[in-house]
């Protein structure tokens, strides 16, 4: 079992991927802000991570995804408002996919990236 962070300031999305996560047989962890995604990340052994790229008040995933990429976890962009954060997007290199979509397709996208990345 692995142990995924799920970083989403909308409780509902968050659980959502939560479940979708146990469902798929493993453990997620969630957090609202970059300060508690980033403390998950420290103090968990993490496989990979959702993160929503706009999080309220100008805020947005950057530094997380930051610590991610320094750490080579994979992680995949889940935003409601590619017009908004499209400039974000474009700085950080990981899968965006779109809100709405089924929780379970994209802790498939993601479980899917680990599984590439055990193999190669």
């Amino acid at each position: 079992m692995k142990t995924f962070l799920v970083l989403e300031d909308e409780p509902l999305i968050a659980m959502d991927l939560k479940f979708a996560f146990t469902d798929a047989g493993h453990d997620a962890v969630t957090a609202v802000d970059n300060e508690e995604a980033l403390a998950c990340i420290e103090e968990k052994t993490i496989s990979g991570a959702i993160l929503d790229v706009s999080l309220g008040k100008g805020k947005t995933c950057n530094p997380t995804a930051d610590r991610l990429l320094e750490l080579g976890l994979p992680f995949v962009l889940h935003t409601g408002d590619l017009d908004r954060v499209g400039e974000h997007l474009r700085n950080i290199d990981a899968p965006v996919i779109a809100k709405p979509r089924p929780a379970d397709d994209v802790v498939a996208t993601l479980l899917a990236m680990v599984e590439e990345r055990n193999d190669g």
